[in-house]
């Protein structure tokens, strides 16, 4: 019989602590949280100092039962959860549920799963951390009261089943912020020339700088051609040549933020994709028989690295690439405001676990995601980067054109990390070196509208801005999506109608809700329980008050309002309204509830199958969106996206008809 009960949150990190600490150890998993608010009701009694009525998980009775049976066999109880405040506070409701006289409960801290980082964990348990059960346990109730009474706020003005939170309701709002901005940009094309010119025998590449003593930009390509023409009959020499050294620095190793960000935009991993397969990382893969966890803790927003990991990766430089590779000193990085500082940056347990030698233990995505946070590790301790910059002025009577270049002196840690910004080298030139005109040729440059956010913006705009945890950037993305506030295009988020109809409304009125700055003031308040500086009832005394009061000023004024179709109910002949579902809209009866009559709204798209009806906007069961033909189920046709030759329209709402109530322009409905 095992001497020692250990409790973590998952399987796989169970099987790997187990497989570690040996047959004395009983590891146990209690499958995440057991312990949290009921959904079904408020849970939060706000006229008692907020406090939370924390009941049992449904469907997680059996695990907890399985938990006390296991606790009665031995007399000492490690609680190995997340070294963060959600697992600090799983942890805490777990020994809250277990205790029992007699029993030692111990807190058990580590940041990556190895042999040598167990038996340290192991060798000095602690107890837990109350300041950072509070700090969870505020933001739980503060985010549990926001959604508890916005959500049915929603509902009244659109459709039942939408839900607004603290954190997905700032984040919508930057995407719809920059819709709007999108919509309203105006394009501008300007027009330069660029000249090819041929000097001993190489080919030099130019812009124009200036022309006649003016910028060289054209507002018409007319412009531009009058000027290729002139220049055609003018000669051409260097008048300038500047040098400069540049040093690049090394990117930090991996936070929770960076990590996503250069998964996105390297391996196009969604945030939640990131996330998971790093879990799996970190609890631990088979690696040639060993279970072992390949990297650390994956959710952090420090740079800190442990001084044997640091020795260890700098040994691995010197050995592999040679002293000249090291720098003389650490780099310093600037930590983010309230960082938690004893938590590591992310990086491979083992720096001489190569990707190369044990990708054929891990499927493809966790070998894209080793590798990736392995390289970035090794680069953070080598030296920087040398690289010359040429700037050649190359003039004429009337013109300068500029040539510019890049070469590379001392690779420094983009020997691991990769040379993938490496310029375009110059020829050796000196001043007064004469060019012979090759060609000239007119350039096209159109302003382009702010990109939209992806998984890699957004999460550095929401880590920017100070708003959530490194454990929510992923959670939050994925909500907007499920419920379809946003949609994801070829990497990019657009906000839907839905997402605009919300955002709308609530910025209308909930103001202090949806500025940036309230909710970053929520985290640094959040920080400070945890520090404990202040109580955790205290963050909720603050805001639920005018909060509350808000609410219920609202909720009188919101009623559903109806958009009237330019099409009558074939049923009754009443007007058709636009209503919303949480699958987007459909025209349904005005008459409603006494005619039941509706339809799906179809866009002027012929079906190319059928020809006969028109494609309409569906979703599956998995959620996904895709167009089929409104003549189902005669003819199947369905598709991903609209042909591209047509252009979607869907039915446009006009003005109410003759035989529209005369309730006006919409219909409300309570």
């Amino acid at each position: 019989m095992s001497k020692y009960l250990v409790v973590v949150e998952s399987p796989t990190k169970a099987r790997t602590i187990c497989a570690i600490l040996g047959k004395d150890y009983d590891v146990t998993s209690s499958m995440g949280h057991i312990i949290d608010l009921p959904a079904k009701k408020l849970s939060v009694d706000t006229e008692n100092n907020f406090v939370p009525d924390y009941r049992v998980i449904p469907g997680k009775e059996k695990i907890l039962n399985d938990l006390k049976k296991k606790t009665k066999k031995c007399d000492t109880i490690y609680l190995a959860t997340d070294p963060d405040r959600e697992g600090e506070a799983i942890g805490w409701h777990i020994r809250q549920k277990l205790y029992e006289e007699g029993k030692t409960f111990y807190r058990v801290v580590f940041h990556e799963i190895t042999e040598e980082a167990l038996k340290e964990a192991f060798a000095s348990p602690g107890e837990f951390d109350e300041h950072k059960v509070d700090a969870q346990t505020a933001r739980r109730v503060l985010d549990r009261v926001v959604g508890y009474n916005l959500s049915p706020l929603l509902w009244k003005k659109i459709v039942r089943g939408l839900s607004a939170g603290r954190v997905q309701s700032v984040a919508l709002k930057f995407i719809v912020e920059r819709e709007k901005e999108i919509a309203k940009f105006v394009s501008q094309t300007t027009y330069g020339v660029v000249a090819k010119f041929e000097c001993g025998g190489l080919i030099v590449e130019a812009k124009l700088d200036k022309f006649k003593d003016k910028k060289g930009v054209f507002l018409t390509k007319e412009a531009a051609l009058n000027c290729i023409e002139e220049l055609k009959k003018e000669e051409f020499t260097v008048s300038n040549i500047s040098k400069r050294k540049l040093k690049r620095k090394p990117l930090p190793p991996f936070t929770t933020s960076l990590l996503q960000q250069d998964a996105f935009n390297k391996l196009r991993f969604s945030s939640q994709k990131t996330m998971l397969v790093a879990q799996h990382l970190y609890e631990g893969i088979d690696v040639k028989g060993e279970q072992v966890g390949l990297i650390t803790y994956m959710r952090t927003d420090s740079f800190h690295v442990a001084p044997k990991a640091k020795a260890a990766v700098k040994e691995f430089i010197e050995k592999n690439y040679g002293k000249e590779y090291l720098p003389e000193k650490d780099y310093a990085y600037k930590e983010k405001k309230g960082a938690q500082l004893a938590h590591e940056a992310i990086r491979p347990t083992s720096v001489l676990r190569n990707p190369r030698e044990i990708e054929d233990s891990l499927n493809s995505d966790e070998a894209k995601l080793y590798e990736l946070i392995w390289r970035r590790f090794i680069s953070a301790f080598m030296k920087e980067s040398v690289s010359e910059h040429t700037k050649a002025t190359i003039t004429s009577d009337s013109s300068s054109f500029l040539a510019e270049g890049k070469r590379l002196e001392f690779e420094g840690f983009l020997k691991v990390l990769g040379r993938s910004d490496e310029g375009k080298e110059l020829p050796v030139l000196k001043k007064g070196d004469c060019f012979k005109l090759v060609e000239l040729a007119p350039s096209e440059h159109t302003t382009k509208p702010p990109a939209r956010f992806n998984d890699a913006s957004l999460v550095r705009l929401l880590e920017e801005k100070g708003i959530g945890r490194p454990s929510t950037y992923a959670p939050t993305i994925y909500t907007l999506v499920k419920r379809d506030y946003i949609r994801k295009e070829k990497g990019a988020f657009f906000a839907t109608d839905l997402g605009f109809k919300v955002c709308n409304l609530l910025v209308e009125h909930f103001t202090e809700v949806m500025d940036e700055n309230f909710t970053a003031l929520i985290e640094e308040k959040l920080d400070k329980v945890e520090d404990g500086e202040i109580k955790w009832e205290t963050v909720l005394q603050d805001f639920y008050p005018a909060f509350i009061k808000k609410v219920e000023a609202v909720k009188g004024t919101l009623t559903k309002e109806f958009e009237y179709a330019d099409k009558t109910c074939p049923q009754c002949n009443k007007p058709l309204v636009i209503k919303w579902s949480r699958k987007g809209k459909f025209l349904s009866c005005s008459d409603f509830p006494k005619c039941r009559y509706a339809e799906s709204i179809t866009t002027e798209v012929a079906c190319p199958e059928c020809k006969k009806g028109k494609l309409i906007r569906r979703r599956n069961k998995r959620g996904q969106f895709f167009y089929g033909c409104s003549a189902f189920p005669e003819c199947r046709f369905t598709s991903r996206d609209l042909p591209k030759e047509s252009e979607t329209k869907e039915t446009e709402p006009k003005e109410p008809q003759e035989n529209v109530p005369e309730t006006g322009e919409t219909v409300s409905e309570s």
